[in-house]
C-alpha cells in the first residue's frame, strides 16, 4: 500500500522516529497524565497512528536498522551500574525481596503459558518476552523478541499490552499502601515518616519522569566515552557469539543448549558489560550520560514498534496477551507480598521490588521519588539495573524449557 512517507525515504523516516521520542519524552515530564501512560507507549502510539493513517510504511529499512544496529548499543548503555558488588552491598535487603519478586514472575510465566498456550499460537515464543521484560525491563524484552524471532506485529500487540497492564500496576501499587487490610498486614515506615513531614517540604509540580530525568552534568567526553565503550562490548559480544555458536554446532540437545545459551549475543552484552561493571566500577560509574543516551535508543524502539502495528490486529490480538500479562503481573504480585509478610519487609519496599521487577530501574527509583522514600531510591535503582542482567538469563531459560 502506498504511503505518504515512503519505506526508501531514509532521512524522513528518522526525522518522523526522533521527534516522535523527542515529543513523548517532553510530554512524559511535562504533563502528569502523559506521565501516567509513560513515553515509550506514547512514542509507540505515535507512530502507530501515522502507520495506520498511510502516513509512513509498515515495514522499511531504517526500522531494520534499529533492530540491529541501535537495540544492541542500548543494552551495554544501560547497564554501565550494573556493579554486582555494589548491588550486594548496599542493597543486600531490597535484593533479597527484588530476587523473591522475580520468582513470581518465572513462575507466573509458566501460569500464563499452560492457561493460554491452546489460544495464543507460538506462545512459547511469546512468553520469554514477558518474563524478560517482567525481571528487568524494556531492554530485555527488546532482547527476547529479537531472541526468538516473534514477528513483529505480534510485537506491536505484545508491547501494547504491556504498557497499558504497566500502567494499570502503577496505579495499583501507588494506592497499595493507603489500603486498609495493607495497613493491617504490613509495616509502613516510609509512609509513617512521611505523616510527619510538612506539606511545604513536599514538592509536587513535577512528574515522575522530571525528577528522574533532571539535568546532570555531562561532558564530551562522557559522550565519547560511553558511545565507544558500548560498541566496543557489542562487537566483541557479536564475534564471540559467532565462535561460541561455531563451535556447538552439532545438532544433538547438549550443543544445541550450549550454543544457544552461551552463544547468545544479548546474553554476552550483558555478561561482559556486568563483569566490566564490577572489576572497574570507579571507571564505568564516572561515564556519565550513559543511562540517558540509552533510554533514548530504547524510546526509538518503541517508536519502531509502533510501525508495524494494525489496529485490527491489535483489537484482535491484545485482549490475549493482556490477559497473559494480567496473569503474570498478578502472580508476581501475590508472591511479592506472600514472602513479603513471611520476612517482614515493609510494603514500600515490596512495592519498589516488584516495580522494578515488571516496570525496570526506571520505573522504580521514579516511584520511590514520586512517592518520597527516598532512601529507596538508589536501591531501586540497582536492583532494577541487576534485572537488565538476569532477566534476559531468566527469559532464555524459560524459553528453552517451553522449547
Amino acid at each position: 500500500m502506498t504511503t505518504l512517507i515512503s519505506a526508501e525515504d531514509t532521512w524522513a523516516l528518522w526525522t518522523i522516529l526522533s521527534l516522535s521520542v523527542a515529543i513523548s519524552i517532553y510530554l512524559e515530564q511535562k504533563y502528569v497524565w502523559a506521565n501516567k501512560i509513560t513515553g515509550c507507549i506514547l512514542a509507540t502510539i505515535f507512530t502507530l497512528v501515522l502507520a495506520n493513517l498511510n502516513i509512513i510504511p509498515t515495514e522499511s529499512p531504517v526500522y531494520d536498522a534499529v533492530w540491529s544496529y541501535v537495540v544492541p548499543l542500548a543494552v551495554p548503555l544501560l547497564l554501565f551500574n550494573a556493579n554486582v558488588k555494589k548491588i550486594l552491598k548496599e542493597s543486600g535487603r531490597m535484593l533479597a525481596i527484588y530476587l523473591l519478586s522475580s520468582a513470581g514472575t518465572l513462575l507466573g510465566g509458566f501460569v500464563a503459558y499452560f492457561s493460554l498456550k491452546n489460544a495464543i499460537p507460538k506462545l512459547n515464543d511469546i512468553i520469554p518476552m514477558f518474563v524478560g521484560t517482567y525481571t528487568g525491563g524494556a531492554v530485555n524484552f527488546v532482547a527476547m523478541s529479537e531472541q526468538y524471532a516473534v514477528p513483529g506485529k505480534t510485537v506491536s500487540a505484545a508491547i501494547v499490552a504491556d504498557n497499558l497492564l504497566m500502567a494499570l500496576y502503577v496505579f495499583v501499587l501507588i494506592s497499595l499502601p493507603s489500603m486498609a487490610i495493607i495497613k493491617k498486614l504490613y509495616k509502613q515506615p516510609y509512609e509513617d515518616a512521611l505523616l510527619a513531614q510538612s506539606e511545604e517540604d513536599r514538592d509536587k509540580n513535577k512528574t515522575m519522569a522530571a525528577k528522574f530525568w533532571g539535568a546532570k552534568s555531562i561532558s564530551l567526553k562522557d559522550i565519547a566515552f560511553a558511545v565507544g565503550i558500548a560498541f566496543t562490548i557489542v562487537t566483541l559480544s557479536t564475534k564471540l557469539s559467532g565462535v561460541i555458536s561455531g563451535f556447538f554446532s552439532g545438532k544433538d540437545a547438549f550443543s544445541q543448549f550450549m550454543g544457544g545459551f552461551f552463544g547468545n549475543k544479548y546474553l554476552l552484552i550483558t555478561t561482559i558489560t556486568m563483569m566490566i561493571a564490577s572489576f572497574f566500577p570507579k571507571q564505568m560509574s564516572s561515564v556519565k550520560g550513559s543511562q540517558e543516551i540509552g533510554t533514548f535508543l530504547i524510546y526509538l524502539f518503541f517508536a519502531v514498534i509502533g510501525a508495524p502495528a494494525s489496529i485490527l490486529l491489535i483489537i484482535k490480538e491484545s485482549p490475549l496477551l493482556l490477559v497473559l500479562a494480567l496473569i503474570m503481573v498478578a502472580v508476581n504480585m501475590i508472591i511479592s507480598l506472600i514472602f513479603g509478610k513471611i520476612f517482614k519487609f515493609s510494603i514500600e519496599e515490596i512495592i519498589i521490588a516488584s516495580n522494578a521487577n515488571i516496570g525496570g530501574p526506571t520505573t522504580a527509583a521514579a516511584m520511590a521519588v514520586s512517592k518520597g522514600w527516598t532512601e529507596l531510591i538508589i536501591p531501586g535503582l540497582l536492583i532494577g539495573t541487576l534485572g537488565y542482567v538476569i532477566g534476559n538469563y531468566l527469559g532464555i531459560f524459560v524459553g528453552m524449557v517451553l522449547h
